[in-house]
């Protein structure tokens, strides 16, 4: 086998806004390795300012793997715990060349076209009206669960909130929110009191990652049920991910692979939370299409029957050709 590696600047068609600011553009890494004449692609997601990959060091761990990459499997991939999206894109890697073909990851009767993946719709931050833009038509598309991004100005983020649910009572729209981190532990409470009233789904990661005491207070007095997300990454050994879970006992968690250690990674948090009756969804971390390809293979493979965030495929003015097509509120492979 031969590799190496590149980068890819992704755009953004529109600025995508969150608490933590807005995204124009993003970063990713793509490692290329040839092998019996056949060229197979995995994407290495990394995310600055939010993986836990060390960005300083990361092309040097890329450069490391390529000239590894006729080590054992699971020895690369292993070596590369503190750099989960290197992780994800050599198991891709090595999926495709097990398949015998490029872009076949997992096989379900998703890959035939044959059933499709229920999806949220994706509601990002910006001004009032642009939001309102976005909800409409995600409800013209005939999606049944919506996640808005929230942290940013909540008076008005609440405002379209309650009328939303005014017109879409809550058996006909699951609604999720998603702050990032974007409020204290101090506003947190009433916030959380004013989605209940409203009957939320969830909420994802109210405070910021890192304060495991006050967010383990927080998933206990919650009438909102609490998604950790951010707070996962980093969290290396089944022992720390275990640590986590007993400690917060959040009521779900959000896995992106490329975040926590690639497929494997994600398996150690789910069998974890089914072991503490905690649920999860699969949420993709902005890859591109080769990445969100992968993803989807996978989640297809894993019955859970909650909507999952995967609907990012038509963010990028320059993304890959793919396979994947969203049709209403589901996630397709066309053959």
């Amino acid at each position: 086998m031969e590799a190496s590696f590149h980068s890819y600047d992704l755009q953004f068609k529109t600025p995508a806004g969150t608490s933590r600011g807005v995204l124009k553009s993003k970063t990713t890494y793509l490692l290329h390795v040839k092998y019996f004449e056949k060229e197979y692609i995995g994407e290495c997601a990394l995310f600055k300012g939010l993986s836990a990959d060390s960005e300083l060091e990361y092309e040097d761990k890329l450069h490391w793997v390529c000239k590894h990459i006729n080590e054992d499997k699971d020895y690369l991939i292993d070596s590369c715990k503190e750099f989960p999206s290197i992780q994800f894109g050599l198991e891709q890697v090595f999926l495709q060349i097990e398949n015998k073909k490029s872009g076949l990851f997992f096989k379900s009767d998703f890959i035939h076209g044959n059933m499709g993946i229920q999806i949220n719709g994706l509601i990002w931050m910006g001004d009032l009206d642009f939001m309102r833009e976005q909800i409409q038509n995600k409800i013209e598309q005939k999606f049944d669960c919506i996640k808005l991004k929230i942290g940013v100005n909540w008076e008005g983020e609440y405002s379209i909130l309650k009328s939303l649910r005014k017109e879409f009572p809550a058996h006909k729209l699951e609604i999720r929110v998603d702050a990032n981190g974007g409020f204290t532990f101090e506003e947190a409470p009433k916030i959380l009191e004013q989605l209940a009233s409203l009957q939320i789904h969830s909420i994802e990661q109210p405070i910021k990652a890192g304060q495991i005491e006050l967010m383990a207070d927080l998933c206990k007095i919650s009438p909102t049920p609490i998604a950790l997300d951010e707070e996962l990454i980093g969290k290396f050994s089944l022992t720390d991910k275990e640590i986590l879970l007993k400690k917060v006992k959040p009521q779900y968690i959000i896995l992106k692979p490329a975040l926590v250690g690639g497929f494997k990674g994600s398996k150690e948090w789910i069998d974890l939370a089914k072991n503490y009756k905690i649920g999860w969804w699969i949420t993709s971390a902005l890859e591109s299409n080769l990445g969100l390809n992968a993803i989807a293979q996978w989640t297809a493979t894993l019955n859970n029957s909650l909507p999952q965030g995967l609907g990012t495929g038509g963010l990028y003015a320059n993304n890959f050709p793919s396979n994947l097509e969203v049709r209403g509120d589901r996630l397709y492979y066309n053959l």
